[in-house]
């Protein structure tokens, strides 16, 4: 390797390097239980200061979350991921991370405390408090629905490749933020009843609600470390990982107009 490779090298390391510098852990509590989020300052703010919220997949804080803020951080946005579990309990491995998600989908005023305490510290760390939106990713998605189904203070939320059930119990409220669904149009996780019992729930409510479907795109298809199989039910897409991008960047012009 020559000298001008290597210095080339040594520039884009540290290009990286400011880029990972941009989200800084925040130690933040439910009670007892100790939580760690990353919280993202753009280098340089939009007009609002608006702040986006990220929900993680099932594994918890990881890294394509943490992707996705220095992402939206670098485009001007105020970002924070949400530590749901806790800073202790991380998930080793699937199984223990379906028993917690199933546990906060079940106990889902549980699951929506853990959002609002997350949303208060994206706040505290400077993002305006009327300019909001929350974003997850597969159960993350789920807990984007559900910052909408408790009407929390925010313009929008946007799920990947999300759950979208609930208990037929639940009582509908009028939904007010605005929602978003990206979802593979070939994703099985997701039965048709349940897609039906959403669309349902959201003309129930009163949402101002979109669902778009990704041709050739199954569960988890912004996850580039889902593999390619798409027999196994998850798997990353390319196309749809960047359509469902745009579509996002463009739900948050509408929103924060």
């Amino acid at each position: 390797m020559n000298a001008k490779s290597i210095i080339m090298l040594l520039l884009f390391s540290f290009s990286t390097l400011q880029s990972f510098a941009q989200l800084k852990p925040v130690s933040y509590s439910d009670g007892n239980q100790k939580l760690e989020g990353y919280f993202g300052k753009p280098v340089k703010a939009n007009a609002k200061k608006a702040g986006v919220l990220i929900l993680p997949a099932w594994m918890g804080v990881d890294a394509h979350s943490k992707e996705s803020a220095q992402a939206l951080s670098k485009l001007g946005y105020y970002t924070f991921v949400a530590d749901i579990y806790g800073a202790d309990k991380r998930p080793a491995n699937t199984q223990e991370a379906g028993k917690l998600a199933g546990h906060y989908k079940t106990n889902y005023k549980e699951y929506q405390n853990r959002i609002h305490l997350a949303l208060q510290q994206l706040i505290k760390n400077g993002a305006n408090p009327n300019e909001i939106a929350v974003i997850g990713y597969c159960f993350g998605g789920t807990g984007a629905l559900e910052a909408a189904r408790a009407n929390f203070p925010v313009k929008g939320v946007v799920s990947f490749h999300g759950g979208l059930g609930r208990d037929a119990n639940r009582t509908i409220e009028t939904i007010k933020p605005k929602v978003l669904v990206l979802h593979g149009a070939d994703d099985f996780f997701i039965p048709e009843t349940e897609i039906k019992a959403f669309q349902d729930e959201m003309r129930t409510g009163k949402a101002d609600w979109q669902m778009v479907y990704y041709a050739d795109a199954v569960h988890a298809f912004t996850h580039k470390d889902a593999g390619s199989d798409k027999s196994k039910g998850a798997a990353y897409n390319e196309k749809a990982d960047k359509r469902s991008w745009k579509a996002m960047l463009d739900f948050f012009d509408e929103i924060f107009k």
